[in-house]
């Protein structure tokens, strides 16, 4: 009995699996890889969870596909200077205004909804999308749910399949990692091997 929640959940898992869209994925790779021809930036916002991953993300992007990635959830001091003074909707697209970006640069929005102007929810990601969009930037997602402002608003947005109402927060966060991943690792892009993986080739 103990275990039948867990074996619910991983079986959900493998049908978010079965039902991701490759054609979205690999588009992303696309864009990220002339992102990176052309010397572009890459700019990650996410709140909870989903700023964890942003973190994670950029050391992948910048260590293993050689991508100019950064996230302002890296930096403590400012995110709550900002927070503190000009209010929690601006903390990202304020950021990203010191960086003077250009139509060269990419946001990626990490996030279970996606932003919500309406509801007041993650009204800094919505924030950010605007302002990449003032611009000229194109929008990366990995959402959940319907996929809120970022899908609406976005260029190309995965949405990571609801197969249970119940669970979309942690699958949604946990394929944010699992895409990712495929996308760094995708030939076209990886431009340095994972570290044990290498070891073992090297062994061979």
């Amino acid at each position: 009995m103990s275990k039948t929640w867990l074996a619910g959940y991983f079986k959900e898992a493998v049908q978010v699996v079965e039902q991701l869209d490759l054609d979205t994925i690999d588009r992303m790779v696309a864009r990220l890889v002339r992102l990176r021809a052309e010397r572009g930036r890459l700019f990650l916002v996410g709140v909870g969870g989903s700023a964890g991953n942003c973190s994670h993300a950029v050391n992948d992007f910048r260590k293993l596909a050689g991508i100019d990635a950064a996230t302002p959830v890296d930096n403590v001091s400012e995110l709550t200077a900002r927070t503190n003074d000009d209010g929690w909707d601006r903390i990202f697209a304020d950021w990203m205004k010191v960086a003077n970006p250009t139509n060269r640069d990419v946001l990626f929005v990490l996030s279970v909804g996606g932003g919500n102007r309406e509801r007041n929810v993650s009204p800094n990601l919505v924030a950010a999308v605007d302002e990449a969009k003032t611009h000229g930037m194109d929008v990366l997602g990995i959402v959940g749910r319907d996929g809120g402002y970022t899908k609406s608003h976005g260029d190309v947005v995965l949405v990571i399949p609801t197969v249970n109402s119940e669970n979309i927060t942690p699958h949604t966060e946990a394929f944010q990692a699992v895409v990712w991943h495929g996308i760094v690792c995708d030939p076209r892009l990886m431009a340095r091997g994972n570290k044990w993986e290498t070891i073992a080739g090297e062994a061979r």
